[in-house]
């Protein structure tokens, strides 16, 4: 599952899979935590692009888990 995270009324974030959009780290969900600290701001080339990178290490970090998980049950 992959959708919409919708910044404004007109700019989104594609792509992003539901699974680490929902990540928990630590009590708290580090993709909503970021854009919810930058509210009212103009994201800058370099905010996307870390937030994309969030996104994929994230998704890589998910990934990582479940094969620890094979691995040790």
């Amino acid at each position: 599952d992959t959708g919409k995270v919708w910044i404004n009324k007109q700019q989104c974030f594609t792509n992003v899979p539901r699974g680490a959009y929902d990540f928990y780290i630590g009590g708290y969900q580090p993709l909503q935590k970021w854009l919810k600290d930058r509210k009212g701001r103009n994201l800058d080339f370099k905010d996307i692009l870390h937030y994309q990178r969030m996104v994929h290490s994230i998704t890589l970090t998910i990934d990582l888990m479940k094969e620890i998980d094979e691995y040790y049950n």
